[in-house]
């Protein structure tokens, strides 16, 4: 879900009036981000001027909708046909919070949004900026229940987390009673065992094994009903790494809008049969990079190469991964996996902090590789090697605070056709190599 600012003009509408008549707000005019923002999604209402600040917050019920004002006694001027997003108001404010109380505060210290209030609505607010105008609220939502404090990167004793937000200390899905929020805990030390095998996908989404222990998973259990529903139901998903003690905050994920969860098969509690297993493709809630001590990666995952496709993504990047290319893709990544493996390097699959590169090795500490790999055909090759470059830019940005020196490689099935991309790779800062060149970059 997202978060918003929304400003009132007070030469435009006439907020105080309207208020002390007894009006109840119940939509406002939208001229950005129309199709971004959503049912659920998070607001606070600024009022512009002299006196103004902030001044209450709420949740837009719905999307957007273009229709035809009524003029009347509030509004300075005829607004005409105008987009309107519906809303509830959860909180107004005695007397609005003054700017110069957000201005000092470091949050805002590298941003413009109070300084481009004069823009359209809405105004998108991150993560930190919602938190700073919350704690205006004193901390706490309208109906009293606690607001998330937690940063991506945070770790936190498990018990206090449910002491603070609610939901059970036991099971890997935690519906919350006391809060808003859906607790899902991925922890391959103690989930394989159960047969949960969580991973970063080739659709570009994190794939979350559903609850059940034994026997086929279903929607019968109340954690993967939650899971399901969470955007329905108003709930944020809130995932973390490890199950037990000491446990860390990864970030807010939603369920893939367009293909929510999928069906696998795994084995049973301690090694038994297989069974049906439910797993939800989930997406992070912006991209927020996680904070330079959480480390990168997990011991790598061998890919299974004999794993066929169930359909197409044609949205994806790697849409045309299906049958011979994705077969090709996970033999690539393994081999170079393998071979890095022999000269002594620590070879690393993602873990759910980090981005969905398809591994990353370490000399030691201090350096890392991140690898994207991609299978070549001659239809394909202009595709993949775009897909490639954009991926990788991608992970350095997002990983480059968490290592002191990280190098990007593309790693693909055979020398393009086109030599520009090497040059083209080598301008971006990549390396582009292909097998028989392991020594270049592994050395």
């Amino acid at each position: 879900m997202n978060a918003w600012l929304l400003a009132c003009n007070a030469d435009v509408f006439d907020l105080g009036s309207f208020r002390r008549d007894g009006q109840e707000l119940q939509s406002w005019s939208v001229v950005r981000y129309r199709n971004q923002m959503a049912e659920g999604d998070r607001f606070v209402m600024w009022l512009t001027g002299p006196k103004g600040g902030l001044i209450g917050r709420g949740r837009l019920t719905g999307s957007p909708t273009q229709q035809a004002s009524s003029p009347d006694k509030y509004w300075r001027e005829d607004p005409g046909t105008r987009w309107y997003a519906p809303l509830a108001m959860d909180e107004w404010l005695e007397r609005p919070v003054p700017r110069s109380h957000f201005t000092a505060d470091p949050r805002f210290a590298e941003t413009t949004t109070l300084r481009t209030l004069f823009a359209g609505n809405p105004h998108r607010l991150n993560d930190a900026q919602w938190q700073a105008f919350s704690d205006a609220f004193g901390g706490s939502s309208a109906d009293g229940e606690p607001e998330w404090d937690l940063q991506p990167g945070d770790t936190v004793l498990r018990k206090k987390l449910h002491d603070r937000y609610g939901g059970s200390r036991q099971g890997d899905i935690s519906k919350c009673k006391k809060s808003s929020n859906v607790l899902v805990f991925t922890d391959p030390r103690t989930g394989h065992q159960h047969g949960y095998f969580d991973e970063w996908a080739e659709d570009g989404t994190f794939h979350y094994t559903g609850d059940g222990q034994k026997g086929d998973q279903d929607f019968t259990s109340v954690g993967n009903a939650a899971i399901r529903d969470h955007v329905r139901t108003g709930l944020a998903l809130r995932l973390f790494e490890g199950s037990r003690g000491t446990i860390r905050y990864v970030g807010e994920f939603a369920v893939d809008p367009v293909t929510s969860y999928s069906y696998s098969r795994a084995p049973e509690t301690g090694g038994g049969a297989t069974r049906q297993v439910i797993r939800f493709h989930l997406v992070p809630v912006g991209a927020e990079s996680q904070p330079t001590t959480v480390p990168v990666g997990s011991g790598y995952r061998v890919a299974d190469e004999s794993v066929e496709p169930a359909a197409a993504q044609p949205s994806t990047p790697d849409s045309d991964l299906t049958g011979r290319n994705l077969r090709t893709h996970r033999r690539l990544q393994n081999d170079l996996a393998a071979a890095a493996s022999a000269q002594g390097l620590t070879v690393l699959s993602p873990s759910a902090a980090d981005p969905d590169f398809d591994l990353a090795w370490r000399r030691h500490d201090e350096d890392l590789t991140v690898c994207e790999v991609k299978s070549l055909t001659r239809v394909n090759e202009t595709r993949q090697l775009r897909a490639g470059i954009g991926q990788l830019l991608d992970y350095y940005d997002r990983l480059r605070g968490r290592a002191a020196r990280v190098r990007a490689v593309l790693w693909v099935e055979h020398e393009p056709t086109d030599a520009r991309w090497l040059r083209l790779c080598e301008r971006v800062g990549i390396e582009l190599a292909w097998p028989g060149r392991e020594d270049d970059v592994l050395g």
